[in-house]
């Protein structure tokens, strides 16, 4: 992963990629955010990638700056979430928000606290609707109004703990390159007073192909299953580097979920409707639910899906 600092701000773009892939710096305009973007799922949406169980290189290393213990996730569902496509749903949310409360110090997350300072457990804070109040085509600085708004509106806290996710529907699209570049990004900027994380990720209903990685999800929405993973990468990235490209990443610029994405682990299972899972985790709609979720690397360097049996 590589950065670009903007106006004071640095932002981390995800697309998902293998490392060393070629990268091109465009601008969205005058004054926008200039961002270095990677590809999307080099691949297309398939039989999942398991990854191979080597040391990645370069290592990931500490550059000194700050590092989450135990984040608190706010999310902001952007666009409208009651549509009948069958993605853009009350279901689909339901499948969100059974994943931010599973993962808490999950054998997945745990992989974080090999980096010392987290915790492996996550807080799920409160969350908005905001119904296209910055219209159906998004910009950067688009999305950072839609988070400094909800905080400065009294909609949700100010925490400097926080990731604010910023869930797009799949009629929404994203100018500087949602689909056709990243799948989702994380970043953090000084936001009505203070250093605030926040990220973006779209319904991968928009593009399949693109930012998931298979058609068919384990609970039958392709496009939010697809998103979950991107949350995943997203909310790990944000625990070991907060504010980009100060915290845990390698000589690249690569941070730890850079370093393993796209793959699942050697042990991942064909579900009854035809769609791969690598995990299992608790629910709040339901006792539990199945995901296919892209690894994460240890402090060691290696790629794990479980840290407590060290499954890769």
């Amino acid at each position: 992963m590589k950065f670009a600092p903007i106006h004071g701000v640095a932002v981390s773009v995800l697309a998902l990629t293998m490392c060393g892939a070629t990268a091109l710096a465009q601008s969205e305009g005058a004054g926008a955010p200039e961002i270095i973007h990677h590809k999307t799922n080099p691949s297309g949406a398939g039989a999942p990638t398991a990854g191979s169980t080597g040391t990645q290189t370069p290592v990931i290393t500490y550059h000194g700056g700050p590092v989450l213990g135990t984040p608190t996730v706010y999310v902001i569902w952007y666009g409208n979430w009651n549509q009948t496509n069958s993605s853009d749903t009350p279901s689909g949310q339901h499948i969100v928000r059974d994943f931010l409360y599973g993962i808490n110090n999950s054998p997945y997350y745990q992989i974080n606290a090999s980096y010392g300072t987290p915790t492996g457990y996550v807080n799920v804070g409160a969350e908005m609707t905001d119904s296209y109040s910055q219209g159906s085509r998004l910009s950067d600085a688009k999305v950072q109004l839609v988070v400094s708004n909800a905080i400065s509106s009294g909609k949700l806290p100010k925490d400097t703990n926080g990731l604010y996710f910023v869930l797009t529907s799949s009629d929404v699209a994203e100018s500087s390159g949602f689909c056709n570049k990243y799948c989702g990004w994380h970043t953090s900027a000084t936001l009505v007073g203070s250093n605030i994380k926040y990220s973006f990720v779209g319904n991968a209903n928009r593009c399949l192909s693109g930012c998931a990685a298979q058609t068919t999800g384990p609970n039958g929405n392709a496009g939010v299953d697809g998103m979950v993973s991107v949350i995943a990468h997203e909310l790990e990235e944000t625990n070991t580097d907060p504010n980009p490209r100060s915290g845990w990443l390698d000589s690249n610029g690569a941070e730890n979920g850079d370093k393993c994405a796209w793959t699942f682990g050697q042990n991942q299972t064909l579900g009854s409707n035809g769609a791969y899972y690598n995990m299992t985790l608790p629910g709040l709609s339901t006792p539990s639910r199945n995901y296919l979720v892209q690894r994460n690397l240890a402090q060691n360097s290696l790629c794990y899906i479980n840290y407590v049996t060290r499954a890769q």
